[in-house]
């Protein structure tokens, strides 16, 4: 079936295989499925819409409308609905059931979810078990770590992303099981890694790619097994650390020249596979890990039949799907949520099932359209029902948004409470504010004033050796965006041990430049360069990286 988006015109393909997952994931009433439909818009803009519900990264300080605490959260403090501190919203001293409200049959839907949504308190930041780290957002049992973005089980690591049981890491992004990692992109099990990426079993490397079990090299890709390697060549231990000392990686005037080094290095003996998909069978996408069955679907690991999946581990049967690990199972159209199963169009917490339409829910079962609840079941907005009512209920619900064409679609980004340009989906997809407004989408002007920030005009140091404890006491303003930004000390502390120059840039645009190092999650046609054979993958055409098929690549690096 051939379908054109009703966002963005494009043409999009519903194949048999889908049409069945719909049906399997829907409903059942009294022996009777209420069949999900095809989706009306294409895969990129269904994926913008669920990231436009999504707020890594911007914080504000206001107070928890319980206690009346100071602290950091995601949500401004001019949003409608109340924002509790976590251990508060998690606490007794409120009940999702207080807000419940009668279904309308004669109103859409989405305008009564959204008028339910304007009152139910909603936790500040998505935090759990985490210990010295509220400046965090979508982690777990974190310690002693600041601006961690959906991490878990980290300890003192700061400014990361998706870094998991790692240790004193800063800068990293999609880094696992490591410690010591700066300024490094998709690496495990590692030690001691500096501005290097696909990375694994690996330690004391710097500027290097696609390695796998290496030690002490530099400037250096494909390599296997190897040691004291600059420029992937061999050098004895004596020539490997003169030359270390000699490039002073310690500077910020001699790392750019490395870096320029680097991105010539990188094209001219670079060989880079289609797809970085490694244990996989029948799956097509990138960063994929011991996956089978998987189609288009990115940065994924132990899944299996799905479709459309980003950043997800342990699915199974699922579509449509962001940031959900932990065995989420047959469900569809879903984001930011733990352990999720026979659920569709569902956003945020943990260990639910079989709910629709729900935001925020924890250890919650059979709810429609609700928000907030804990350890219910048989809720409808919030209003508690007896097992034979919420059977009789949610069916006429269905029916009823058929008629007003909501049953299918995800909730719309307008009613998002972030702006546009808040979300992780301006990250992946971004639109000026004028194409934001013109689609419907919230925008917040106040993330791009400049700050009132006295600019700090002492020099600062070119060595890390000459930095002392005052770096901590300045502001500093960032060399891309004018921003002001501060070194904490644990940071600096990190910065003297791994010899690495205070950065010149602010956090937010550390992380938007590793952004841009990372492939686009999109999928092109292009020829292997080594036998001709056409290929699916992150590199565009145009792009002059040598890319080879799966069996060229690993022929010419093994």
């Amino acid at each position: 079936m051939k379908k054109s988006c009703a966002q963005c015109g494009a043409s999009f393909e519903i194949t048999d295989g889908d049409l069945a997952f719909y049906e399997r994931i829907s409903p059942l009433f009294h022996e009777k499925k209420y069949v999900i439909p095809p989706p009306t818009l294409c895969p990129d803009c269904r994926v913008q819409r669920r990231m436009a519900w999504r707020n890594d990264r911007t914080f504000y300080r206001r107070t928890c409308d319980l206690t009346g605490e100071m602290f950091v959260s995601m949500y401004a403090p001019d949003t409608k609905f109340p924002v509790y501190k976590q251990d508060a919203w998690h606490g007794d001293g409120w009940d999702g059931l207080d807000f419940g409200r009668e279904i309308d049959f004669t109103r859409p839907f989405f305008e009564q979810w959204a008028a339910l949504n304007d009152q139910v308190p909603h936790w500040g930041v998505a935090i759990s078990k985490c210990e010295n780290s509220d400046y965090c957002n979508y982690c777990n049992d974190e310690k002693n770590c600041y601006l961690d973005i959906a991490a878990e089980a980290n300890e003192d690591c700061y400014y990361n992303h998706f870094t998991k049981y790692s240790k004193n890491c800063c800068d990293c992004t999609f880094v696992y099981h490591s410690t010591l990692c700066y300024e490094s992109i998709q690496c495990y099990n590692c030690y001691a890694l500096r501005w290097s990426q696909y990375m694994d079993d690996c330690s004391d490397c710097a500027f290097c790619f696609d390695c796998k079990g290496c030690r002490n090299c530099l400037l250096s890709i494909n390599l296997r097994n190897k040691e004291y390697c600059i420029l992937n060549e061999p050098h004895t231990k004596e020539e490997y650390e003169t030359k270390l000392r000699e490039l002073n990686l310690g500077s910020q005037r001699a790392l750019q020249n490395v870096v320029s080094i680097w991105k010539t290095m990188r094209i001219e003996k670079g060989i880079y596979r289609d797809m970085y998909n490694f244990n996989c069978e029948d799956c097509i996408g990138n960063d994929l890990k011991n996956s089978k069955n998987c189609t288009h679907c990115f940065n994924a690991t132990n899944c299996e039949d799905s479709k459309y999946l980003y950043d997800v581990l342990d699915a199974k049967n699922c579509y449509d799907m962001n940031y959900s690990p932990y065995g989420p199972e047959a469900s569809y159209e879903v984001t930011s949520t733990v352990g999720l199963k026979y659920s569709a169009f569902y956003m945020a917490g943990p260990y639910n099932a079989n709910c629709y339409y729900s935001h925020m829910l924890q250890s919650c079962k059979d709810c429609f359209g609700c928000i907030g609840l804990k350890h219910k079941q048989h809720c409808i907005l919030n209003k508690q029902f007896m097992k034979e009512q919420y059977e009789n209920l949610v069916p006429r619900l269905i029916e009823h948004m058929r008629s007003t064409s909501e049953w299918g679609e995800f909730f719309p980004v307008r009613l998002s409470p972030h702006g546009y340009n808040e979300t992780v989906a301006q990250e992946y997809m971004p639109l000026q504010k004028s194409e934001a407004i013109a689609r419907g989408f919230p925008w917040r002007d106040d993330i791009e004033a400049e700050a009132h920030t006295a600019k700090d005009e002492r020099a600062v140091p070119d060595d890390i050796q000459n930095v002392d404890e005052g770096a901590c006491q300045r502001i500093l303003h960032c060399s891309a965006t004018g921003k002001p930004y501060k070194i904490i000390p644990q940071e600096l502390k990190f910065y003297w041990q791994m010899t690495i120059p205070l950065p010149r840039k602010c956090p937010m645009q550390r992380h938007k430049d590793r952004h841009e190092l990372r492939n686009p999650r999109k999928l092109w046609t292009r020829a292997c360069v080594k036998c001709g054979k056409s290929i699916q993958t992150t590199f565009a055409p145009e792009r002059p990286e040598r890319v080879y098929c799966e069996a060229c690549y690993l022929k010419e690096v093994y």
